[in-house]
């Protein structure tokens, strides 16, 4: 079988990739364009080194058509999981085209020959800022999401808006998958558990935004993982489907910064800040749907989650 996915140098598409190579049934042909935006360059070097030697990989934007009808039209694509895009909440409120060239153009290229190449299952990586400051938690699938609170928010839900429909008009399969604040070895350095890690590590202060106040769904990588991969070998009746992935246990901001603490055995020196805009102030997920789906599985907690990723990082600046 073979499996297309985008983004296969970031986070979550290089932890799936990881995954999938024990799978010897599959085949993986991986996309992304290797910029630096969101990675230092060191941990994008050694990511590169470890893709290249297990997948087929080619460094194209997702903007290029052409270029990637010429991968569908090669391999014939049995699966797409389409895990690239621009991330980032404060950019795309001070930079929004970046995010419509790689988050709703991009994504439409991959969706549109999707369907012309007759792909029998595509996934797309949506995002819980499509929820926006919800009111009541936890937060269902079936929660209105009509009201974002940034323009990396709303890419993903014209995606999702995009997805929904072709799925109805072109009878494909497609999943829809929302995810809450992942963390984990080889993570995003632009994402607070990174940034709060090295900062610690380093005896710098860290920058609190909304003074700790902010609630979150921190989800380890692995926690992620896993249901993703049912998500793809599972059968299932319905053509469009939408999931929250999620740990289903959030814990103030400050919770997270003690377990760091733990973990490395010193006190985080802080700086506390305002609310910045485009912040959501809670995220609490529901996970029933996708538990019901996938079957329960052993989640890794937080303090488990916190240890696992300073230990990597520990061996990772050496």
């Amino acid at each position: 079988m073979n499996i297309l996915i985008t983004g296969c140098a970031g986070f979550i598409g290089f932890s799936l990739a990881r995954e999938l190579i024990n799978h010897k049934k599959y085949n993986i042909i991986g996309v992304d364009n290797l910029n630096n935006i969101n990675d230092d360059l060191k941990l994008k070097k050694k990511k590169k080194r470890l893709i290249k030697k297990n997948i087929k990989f080619s460094r194209i934007n997702l903007e290029d058509k052409l270029k990637l009808k010429k991968l569908f039209k090669k391999y014939k694509f049995q699966s797409v999981v389409h895990l690239a895009a621009q991330p980032g909440v404060r950019l795309s409120i001070t930079n929004p085209e970046r995010y419509f060239d790689s988050n709703i153009k991009g994504y439409f290229n991959i969706l549109d020959l999707s369907r012309e190449f007759k792909v029998k299952h595509l996934v797309y990586a949506s995002s819980s800022s499509v929820y926006g400051n919800q009111k009541t938690f936890p937060i269902l699938e079936t929660n209105n999401t009509n009201i974002q609170e940034s323009f990396y928010a709303i890419s993903k839900k014209i995606g999702e808006v995009m997805s929904a429909y072709y799925s109805k008009m072109y009878l494909m399969k497609i999943t829809s998958l929302r995810f809450f604040t992942v963390y984990g070895p080889y993570g995003r350095p632009d994402m607070a558990m990174f940034k709060f890690t090295e900062r610690i590590h380093q005896n710098k202060k860290i920058n609190i935004y909304n003074k700790g106040k902010h609630i979150r769904d921190f989800t380890y990588i692995s926690n992620i993982i896993h249901p993703l991969i049912k998500i793809l070998t599972k059968k299932r009746k319905k053509l469009y489907d939408v999931y929250n992935l999620a740990s289903s246990k959030p814990e103030k901001l400050k919770k997270y910064i003690s377990e760091l603490e733990k973990s490395f055995g010193k006190k985080a020196k802080k700086n506390y800040i305002d609310l910045q805009v485009g912040d959501v102030l809670k995220t609490a997920a529901s996970t029933k749907k996708i538990d019901k789906f996938v079957g329960r599985f052993k989640k890794i907690n937080i303090s488990q989650g916190i240890n696992l990723f300073v230990n990597w990082y520990k061996n990772y600046v050496k």
